[in-house]
C-alpha cells in the first residue's frame, strides 16, 4: 500500500484542523481553539513574570538563568527595539511596546506546543493586536499635534494644491494600510508554519503506520522513511522557534517605528 494514497485526506482533516472551532458557545459569541490557546499563553505569560519579580526581588544582582534570561529579553526590547527606534521618548512607549513583544511572543511559542493553536494563529487575533497598534500611534499623533494637526500632518509641506491633497490621499491610505499588513504579515507566518510541521508529522506517521499493521521488508523500509521526514519535522520546528521569535521582534519593531513617525512629525 501506498502511504501517500491517505495523504490528501489527511491533509483535508489538517487544515480543518486549523480553522477556528468552538469549544463552547459559538464561533461569533463562544469560546474557540485559538482563544482557549491564547487564554494558555497568558496564564502562562502572568506565571512567568510574576516568578521572574519574585526571583529578582530576592537578590540585588541577577542570579540565575531563569532570571537572566528574562532580563536579557526584556533589555532586548528595551535597547533593542525602543531605545534605537524612538530615542529620548523610548520611556513612555516601552509598556505597550513590551507588552505587544510579550504577547506575541508567549503566544507563538505556546503554539509549538503538540495539539496547540496560537491565538496568533488567527487573524482576529492579529487583527486586534494590529488594530491597537493602530489606536496608539494615531493617539500619539493626535496628542502631540492636535486632530487637525496630525491629520494635516499626513501631507509634506511646500506641496502646491492639487498635488498635495493628491498625497494626502495616499497617505490616509498608507496609514490604513499599517493595520492591514501588521495583521496579515503576523497571521500568514503562523498559520503556514504550523501547517508546513503538521504536514511532516503526517508523512512521518503516514510511512510508519504500516509496520503497524503488519511486519514486511517493505513496511520496514517504509518505516526507515519515516525518519527522515521526523529530521525535517524536528528541523522546521527549529526555524519555527526563531520564526516566532522573529515575528514578534517585526510586528513590535514596526509598532515603534510607527510611533517614531508621528512622535518626529514636523
Amino acid at each position: 500500500m501506498n502511504p501517500l494514497s491517505n495523504l490528501s485526506a489527511e491533509m483535508e482533516e489538517l487544515l480543518g484542523s486549523f480553522m477556528s472551532q468552538p469549544i463552547e458557545g459559538d464561533l461569533i459569541f463562544g469560546l474557540t481553539n485559538y482563544i482557549f490557546w491564547m487564554g494558555v499563553a497568558v496564564i502562562l505569560l502572568f506565571v512567568v513574570l510574576f516568578a521572574f519579580k519574585r526571583k529578582q526581588a530576592q537578590s540585588l544582582v541577577p542570579q540565575g538563568v531563569f532570571v537572566n534570561g528574562v532580563e536579557s529579553v526584556i533589555d532586548f526590547v528595551k535597547d533593542g527595539i525602543c531605545k534605537s527606534t524612538l530615542g529620548d521618548t523610548w520611556q513612555k512607549h516601552f509598556p505597550f511596546l513590551a507588552a505587544l513583544f510579550f504577547f506575541i511572543l508567549i503566544n507563538n511559542m505556546v503554539g509549538l506546543l503538540p495539539g496547540g493553536h496560537p491565538g496568533t494563529g488567527t487573524i482576529g487575533v492579529t487583527g486586534a493586536l494590529a488594530m491597537w497598534s493602530f489606536v496608539y500611534f494615531v493617539y500619539v499623533g493626535i496628542k502631540r499635534m492636535g486632530a487637525f494637526g496630525y491629520i494635516k500632518s499626513l501631507a509634506p509641506k511646500g506641496v502646491a494644491f492639487p498635488v498635495n491633497l493628491v498625497v494626502w490621499l495616499i497617505e490616509v491610505f498608507s496609514t490604513f494600510l499599517r493595520l492591514v499588513t501588521l495583521a496579515v504579515r503576523l497571521f500568514c507566518n503562523m498559520f503556514a508554519g504550523h501547517v508546513v510541521m503538521a504536514t511532516f508529522a503526517i508523512l512521518a506517521s503516514l510511512f510508519f503506520e504500516p509496520l503497524l499493521h503488519g511486519f514486511s521488508m517493505v513496511a520496514l523500509g517504509q518505516a526507515g522513511a519515516s525518519v527522515f521526514w521526523v529530521a525535517i519535522l524536528l528541523a522546521i520546528y527549529g526555524v519555527e522557534i526563531l520564526v516566532g521569535v522573529i515575528q514578534a521582534y517585526v510586528f513590535t519593531l514596526l509598532s515603534s517605528v510607527y510611533i517614531q513617525l508621528v512622535e518626529e512629525e514636523e
